[in-house]
């Protein structure tokens, strides 16, 4: 079903390494400020849940960029990062989630 896709299209980041501290869940969305959303640029370690993700060191997706594929993520050396820090998130896009996508339903 189309819109139980949507819902399991999830990643989950945390202030700490080993999923500790504050947490937040982003859900098939692009969020171009963590800190708009009311968390801090602080993320040591990531779940993503379904979906690839890509996370970058400054708002409004600039800077560095870290790809989170399905998987987790216990510390921020493991996405090849210097520091534990991203400030925006967005979604990888596949035409297969398009309502007007190259994949028909069989």
């Amino acid at each position: 079903d189309f819109f139980l896709c949507i819902l399991c299209l999830q990643i989950h980041l945390f202030e700490n390494a080993g999923y500790a501290g504050r947490k937040m869940e982003i859900v098939d969305d692009d969020v171009p400020s963590l800190w708009a959303h009311g968390f801090q640029d602080r993320v040591a370690s990531a779940k993503a849940l379904n979906g690839t993700w890509v996370g970058y060191e400054y708002p409004g997706y600039r800077g560095r960029q870290y790809v989170f594929e399905k998987g987790e993520y216990r510390h921020w050396n493991e996405w090849d990062a210097n520091q534990p820090l991203i400030q925006s998130v967005r979604r990888v896009r596949d035409q297969q989630w398009h309502q007007r996508g190259a994949f028909e339903n069989s």
